[in-house]
């Protein structure tokens, strides 16, 4: 099962960088990293799909049996970073895939905005986010380990088994779509 991990986050060493490269090592993940900076703001024009930055993308979306995505929830919204990621790819990349959502709230101010704006813009590339969805707050981070703490990794397990079972009823779904 191939699963992607998108960390939407602009910060080098921000906690969504920390949440996302805990579950790419913890779930044997692919993490692409939006915090490198090789992707460049989304313009629409046709010569962008020939940038090695953008096919890579598109490529791994589309591959993958399912996504993570994963935002810092800035102004109650993703991140710009992350919705301009989103601009790149489409339906071709999402159609019926598996997507969770994960958002990272600077503690008191929620983050539930940021994962209701991630799931209208799955919505409208056509991808089954699933139901289960998660906020940390600062309180759930082991900074010096690069990690969560227990009862946070234990909430992110809960969201893994359930994107496994989506990701199963995809192959079902898919199956009786192209027949």
């Amino acid at each position: 099962m191939s699963i992607i991990i998108i960390n939407g986050s602009p910060r080098k060493h921000g906690r969504t960088g920390i949440a996302s490269r805990f579950i790419a090592r913890t779930y044997d993940c692919d993490l692409i990293d939006l915090s490198d900076g090789t992707l460049p703001l989304y313009t629409g024009e046709e010569d962008q799909s020939e940038l090695e930055s953008v096919q890579s993308l598109k490529q791994k979306v589309k591959e993958a049996d399912a996504v993570i995505l994963a935002s810092p929830e800035y102004h109650s919204g993703m991140s710009g970073t992350m919705k301009n990621a989103l601009d790149f790819l489409s339906s071709e990349q999402f159609a019926h895939k598996p997507v969770a959502l994960l958002a990272c709230a600077g503690g008191g101010k929620g983050g539930i905005n940021c994962l209701n704006n991630l799931r209208i813009v799955g919505r409208g590339v056509y991808a089954n986010v699933i139901p289960k969805q998660l906020i940390l707050d600062p309180h759930c981070f082991d900074y010096e380990g690069d990690g969560l703490l227990e009862e946070p990794a234990k909430l992110v397990d809960n969201l893994m088994e359930e994107l496994r079972v989506y990701v199963k009823a995809a192959e079902l779904v898919k199956s009786k779509i192209s027949s």
